[in-house]
């Protein structure tokens, strides 16, 4: 198939934004079909949300696409001018979730032939019962669990003692949206515990994808802490599970879905204060910190396996131009 993917998140150098997406088409490309990407926004500014619909149109009209996937529901607008070629649409999370973002998303997505969300749970929020699951995947070949002897190299070159417990923040720490407020109370609540526990940030300058696996190797929890009805995902929550990281998360996105089964993990439904979401993720940290051990999350995850993952994506496609 010739696919047109159209999108507004797409890495950038040192930002791993819309990773997920350039993975999906990699993959895609690795079965053998040939897709182009046009990014929408981003280096462009906002106002490329409508200017770049006569882009989108003269590109889908030339390119001889069997079909235009757009990605993420601002998107949307700018393919609304493409004639004569089926589009696919894949929501998000605050496309969803942002009362003006679902508005705005209505208003301009026109009919997709189908519309793809990463999880069960933004299908029900979304209100869409035609809506299809197609996962964000990961590549299992990346993470991977490693040795012991690995895991304390990795420790040790990024400053961590044998005794120090490493807590594993996924994002920038100025980025409002994944709450690193609540990230540093519950280190602070997990240290009156006596819990000698440090901090570790997943995104560095200049960092390539695979800096990150040894952070994930060195961290003893991922501490996810994200706003109530933001995400998604995170991805981070498969990554970690796939290199066997033990995660405890606040109930965003598909962390529940995904973490499901996985042992030691937890995810902590969100209380009416940030006060006592605090001391709930103190406690179910504490009690994963204490157990010492890696989680099993590999096996239960494979389901989430990128070669998976888009060879379901291509079934959507196939049944999209069988129509």
């Amino acid at each position: 198939m010739r696919v047109l993917a159209v999108t507004n998140l797409w890495p950038a150098p040192g930002s791993f934004r819309g990773v997920f997406v350039a993975e999906q088409v990699e993959g895609l490309r690795k079965l053998g079909h040939d897709v182009d990407v046009e990014v929408v926004a981003q280096s462009r500014g906002k106002a490329d949300y409508l200017l770049a619909a006569p882009r989108v149109r003269r590109r889908a009209a030339r390119g001889g696409y069997d079909l235009v996937h757009v990605h993420y529901g601002l998107t949307a607008l700018s393919s609304r001018l493409v004639r004569g070629v089926p589009r696919v649409l894949s929501l998000y999370g605050s496309d969803v979730n942002e009362p003006w973002q679902r508005r705005i998303t209505r208003l301009t997505a026109g009919r997709p032939a189908v519309r793809v969300y990463p999880s069960r749970r933004l299908v029900e929020a979304a209100g869409d019962p035609a809506g299809v699951i197609v996962p964000n995947g990961i590549d299992f070949d990346l993470f991977t669990p490693l040795s012991p002897e690995d895991r304390a190299a990795a420790r040790s070159r990024l400053g961590f003692k044998p005794d120090d417990l490493v807590v594993l923040f996924g994002a920038a720490p100025d980025n409002a949206v994944k709450r690193y407020d609540i990230f540093t109370a519950v280190l602070a609540g997990l240290r009156e515990r006596g819990l000698p526990v440090r901090e570790l940030i997943l995104p560095g300058p200049g960092q390539v994808r695979a800096d990150v696996v040894p952070k994930f190797a060195a961290a003893d929890l991922l501490l996810v802490t994200s706003r109530k009805g933001t995400e998604s995902g995170p991805l981070i929550v498969k990554e970690a599970a796939a290199m066997g990281l033990p995660v405890v998360s606040a109930d965003v996105g598909d962390a529940r879905e995904v973490l499901a089964g996985v042992t030691p993990s937890a995810v902590v439904p969100f209380p009416p204060s940030d006060a006592e979401l605090v001391s709930a993720l103190v406690a179910a940290a504490a009690e994963v910190l204490e157990s010492g051990a890696r989680s099993d999350g590999r096996a239960t995850i494979a389901r989430y396996a990128q070669d998976a993952v888009v060879r379901t994506l291509v079934d959507v496609y196939s049944g999209v131009l069988g129509r």
